[in-house]
């Protein structure tokens, strides 16, 4: 369990520095959109390469045999690399990240008391409901 939360961590220290990256190619740019879009297609060769080295490549094949909505993922990937382009260089980067964690736990909470998209349901609890409470308080306090 360490190594995935660790895991974790890592992925929200790439977060946390993408979207800064992603807002300055905007500004060089002169626009959030074609800049989100190069983020993702950038993305999108290194995961391929990654995937092909790693020998699952094989596994794209099988796209054409998966229910549409497990494609949406990509719509949704996109619409978090847009809203953080832009948002960052609105808000600066803690209020944007607790903005994003916000709306994660809303989500969250959502799915796991709902157990929707192949996921277990799970209790959720005052702690957990406590927990995106002082997120939005840290999120409050963040731009005060």
């Amino acid at each position: 369990m360490i190594w995935a939360v660790l895991a974790v961590v890592l992925g929200g220290v790439a977060v946390a520095v993408q979207a800064p990256i992603n807002a300055a190619l905007g500004r060089e740019l002169g626009a959030v959109v074609p800049a989100a879009a190069v983020s993702f297609g950038l993305g999108f060769v290194v995961l391929v390469a990654v995937a092909t080295i790693t020998g699952q490549a094989g596994a794209f094949l099988k796209l054409g045999s998966v229910p549409g909505w497990m494609l949406c993922g990509g719509v949704l990937g996109a619409t978090y690399v847009l809203s953080a382009t832009w948002g960052v260089s609105q808000l600066g980067v803690v209020t944007m990240v607790a903005a994003l964690v916000l709306g994660q736990m809303a989500a969250a909470m959502v799915i796991d008391a709902t157990g929707v998209l192949g996921m277990a349901a799970r209790e959720v609890s005052l702690q957990r409901v406590m927990a995106a409470g002082l997120v939005a308080a840290g999120l409050v306090l963040s731009r005060i």
